[in-house]
């Protein structure tokens, strides 16, 4: 394997100043420059374009393309030893090219692939007849943790095992494309492709405009009509299975949904009943006849496969084996990704389709044979050396995986001691050295080792490539630091034909008679997370509105012991809000929850509503050790409270109406409701201090109102009236019960056969006993009841709805 410290090739490239001091490494092909050290002719015309652009405008456009990145929350996480954090995507801003003949060949060779792995994995699971005529051994089956025999014989309903594939791909020395890894379990990265290539045209819409690159969409588009029409056919509904927010790439699990219009779903979504899997939602269980998982197989069902899983749903395997359900891809086609089958592939390319493979694995030899481990002793220098079972790439796998030329004389030894006592456990492959492809840094072209990531998509004309996928490209000369959890970066892959391309879109075409579609069905716990997302909005801006009140008092007096702010305080604390901060905790424990709500639940959230979610997130972490008590104070909660309002007008005005947005509608009433009626019963009391009447008024954001409404010295009555009973107040308990009785109206099974559900019921009581009292009959303790049965609406919409 080549090392950072390569000789670099003595001849310049042709080119302008970019291109002047690239210098590709010694014996390691480049993507951009031949042999010869000349510009490939793909790559011509856009190296000129970026050259007349000049390093400072390269330079402040790809600084657009990495915060319209931040902007729209890319990220992925990483594992390390203290725990998981989200990093932002780290994208290498030049894309790499490959022209269509070449892509052509690849494309050529990865559908070959893919149709050999689909006639490998259904003789596994069936006839075994590959073990039988010797071109698998059986061991290399019965050992691997990816073998599921719970659905071995099971046929995939949809007829297939393999929907979706990704492989890595290296250039070797002579130029040709070797398969480094297969993909067949979850492949991930597809959504981050397409950001990328968002991403990338924001910095670079001129000249991708110009050149005749193929389009992303219409691979996506021919996948999600194929899943549609498979779950069309089977009489249900299609969803993605998710592991959850904490896995490493669920952003682009979210991206996907959203960007298809599929469902997003956890296994705690699910369930089995009657052998039909079903989701939770807010109408009753709902069939799903198709779902594309991104977890690995061996946790979707705790029942039959890994019984700590807490990912899954009891009874998936019930429900593929009896057909009910088609999976994308089928569980158990992991198999396809142990490192050892590379081993056996030309024999059995050749025994099943009379064909050598278009594109070649790397060399991989099993030492679960004597020929083969002898061979890999003997060369062990020349080797890398990493477990037979393992599914990932010899260069990300840096723990298990090692060259035996980079080890002591000790450490060979052992490794060769464990190689002759348990050979099946590893295998011996050819070191990989990655070709490299530019990279802008500092102002110019350096080369970088990079590898490329291709998908594919069975449709209903067979299997589809998407033109480009993404590279993977390092941050060093070193082409074992690629992987993106070792800080690797994500490059865009341009595949430019000679000529025009179509320019896809994943809109239908206008032929037929037009239908508006039907809206999905709501997951259970989606509504559960909109409806939170919504109180804890409202619940900050009450905070932030009590706040500011105080600091501006403390800003006017200096005197923390007046009466009203000592009230303010003994208020505030059981709620968890110190004031001796100008940011309480509490509050930034409130945001932080509506982020983690709204994290819940990214497919259903628009990439403005997020941005301005994390907008206010920032600022109040910002303030938080920058604010001073008082006057600092109230310009801070100022400019939280415009943020809040921000958020809560684009999601009134923006958002849909359907039942999602009722549901988030929902929370925000129900803590407006509350927390009026709370402050009421604090600030109205009889025997409240000097200001109160006054104080509640600005926390009700009801000051000029008040003005107009009643000419009148301000008194408890006239507060208690536009706060609590004036229908006409946005901010009046009167006004939330009302909306709540509306949007409660129109949920699923609010009435059925001329009867109301439970919390229709108590809705609509709770709004008639309000509507006919009288100021003088809002006692504080009648407010503090209220606020009690307004909170207990909740109780009875989570029975109904999110059970």
């Amino acid at each position: 394997m080549e090392t950072a410290d390569q000789k670099r090739v003595a001849m310049p490239v042709q080119g302008g100043s970019l291109l002047a001091g690239y210098r590709p490494l010694d014996g390691v092909p480049d993507e951009m420059v031949d042999a010869a050290g000349e510009t490939r002719p793909v790559w011509k015309p856009f190296i000129a374009a970026l050259d007349a652009l000049g390093p400072d405008e390269l330079s402040r456009r790809f600084a657009r393309a990495d915060q319209y990145l931040r902007d729209a929350g890319v990220y992925y996480r990483v594992y390390d030893n203290v725990g998981t954090n989200e990093r932002e995507w780290p994208l290498a801003h030049v894309p790499m090219l490959i022209d269509e003949p070449e892509w052509r060949t690849i494309s050529a060779g990865l559908v070959q692939r893919a149709e050999l792995f689909e006639s490998i994995v259904a003789d596994i699971y069936s006839d075994n007849t590959l073990v039988q005529r010797g071109l698998l051994p059986p061991g290399l089956i019965a050992s691997s943790p990816e073998y599921l025999r719970p659905v071995s014989g099971a046929v995939p309903s949809g007829g297939h095992f393999l929907h979706f594939c990704a492989f890595e791909l290296g250039r070797g020395p002579d130029g040709q494309w070797w398969v480094l890894s297969d993909r067949t379990q979850a492949p991930s990265g597809a959504g981050f492709a397409l950001e990328n290539r968002v991403a990338t045209t924001r910095a670079l819409s001129d000249i991708y405009g110009d050149m005749p690159v193929h389009r992303l969409a219409g691979f996506f588009r021919g996948f999600r009509d194929a899943l549609h029409d498979l779950a069309a056919a089977e009489s249900g509904q299609l969803a993605i299975m998710t592991p959850g927010p904490l896995n490493e790439t669920y952003y682009e699990h979210a991206y996907i949904a959203r960007y298809l219009g599929i469902m997003l779903l956890e296994g705690e979504d699910l369930t089995v009943t009657k052998g039909r899997l079903m989701v939770r939602t807010v109408s009753g269980l709902k069939p799903i006849s198709v779902l594309w998982r991104r977890l690995d197989a061996s946790f979707v069902d705790p029942l039959e496969l890994n019984p700590v899983s807490r990912l899954g749903t009891p009874g998936l395997v019930e429900a593929v084996r009896n057909g009910s359900v088609s999976m994308v891809n089928a569980l158990g086609s992991g198999i396809l990704e142990t490192r050892a089958l590379l081993a056996f592939l030309p024999r059995i390319v050749r025994a099943l389709r009379g064909e050598e493979l278009i594109l070649p694995s790397i060399a991989t030899w099993w030492c679960g044979q004597g020929s083969e481990r002898r061979h890999v002793i003997d060369k062990i220098d020349r080797l890398m050396i990493g477990p037979a079972l393992s599914t990932r790439m010899p260069f990300e796998d840096e723990g298990a995986t090692r060259l035996g030329s980079s080890l002591s004389p000790e450490e060979k030894a052992e490794l060769i001691a464990r190689i002759e006592a348990d050979g099946p456990a590893f295998v011996g492959q050819e070191a990989v050295t990655l070709s490299t492809t530019p990279v802008f840094v500092g102002g110019a072209l350096v080369p970088r080792p990079a590898s490329l990531r291709v998908y594919l998509a069975r449709t209903e004309n067979g299997w589809s490539v998407m033109p480009g996928g993404f590279a993977r490209v390092g941050f060093s000369q070193d082409p074992t630091a690629i992987a993106m959890q070792r800080g690797g970066q994500a490059a865009d892959v341009w595949v430019v034909d000679s000529g025009p391309v179509d320019r896809d879109t994943l809109l239908p075409g206008e032929r037929g008679a037009f239908s508006r579609a039907q809206l999905g069905s709501l997951p259970s716990r989606a509504a559960e997370n909109l409806t939170w997302l919504g109180r804890y909005i409202e619940r900050a801006e009450d905070m932030v509105r009590i706040l500011r009140a105080y600091h501006v008092r403390l800003a006017e007096t200096s005197d923390p012991d007046m009466p009203l702010l000592v009230e303010t305080r003994d208020y505030l604390e059981p709620l968890g809000i110190e004031v001796d901060s100008a940011i309480p905790a509490g509050l930034i424990g409130v945001i932080d929850s509506a982020v983690y709500s709204a994290g819940q639940i990214r497919d259903r959230f628009s990439p403005d509503g997020w941005l301005a979610l994390r907008d206010l997130s920032k600022t109040v972490h910002d303030f938080a050790s920058k604010v001073a008590p008082g006057d600092d104070a109230v310009r801070a909660m100022t400019v939280l409270l415009r943020k809040l309002s921000g958020f809560s007008g684009l999601v009134h005005e923006n958002m849909y109406r359907f039942t999602g947005w009722r549901f988030l509608e929902i929370g925000r009433r129900l803590e407006r409701g509350i927390q009026i009626a709370r402050s009421l019963a604090w600030l109205g009391r009889a025997d409240a201090p000097d200001g109160a009447l006054d104080m509640m008024l600005e926390i009700g954001d009801s000051v000029m109102t008040h003005r107009r409404q009643y000419t009148a010295h301000t008194d408890r009555r006239t507060v208690i009236d536009l706060l609590a009973l004036d229908p006409l107040d946005p901010r009046s308990i009167v006004f939330q019960l009302e909306r709540l009785k509306e949007e409660i109206d129109t949920l699923p099974g609010a009435s059925r056969g001329g009867h109301l559900s439970p919390v229709a019921k108590e809705v609509l009581k709770l709004h008639t006993a309000l509507a006919v009292k009288e100021p003088g009959d809002m006692s504080p303790e009648v407010l503090d009841q209220l606020a009690y049965d307004i909170g207990g609406l909740y109780s009875s919409l989570s029975k109904s709805y999110f059970g």
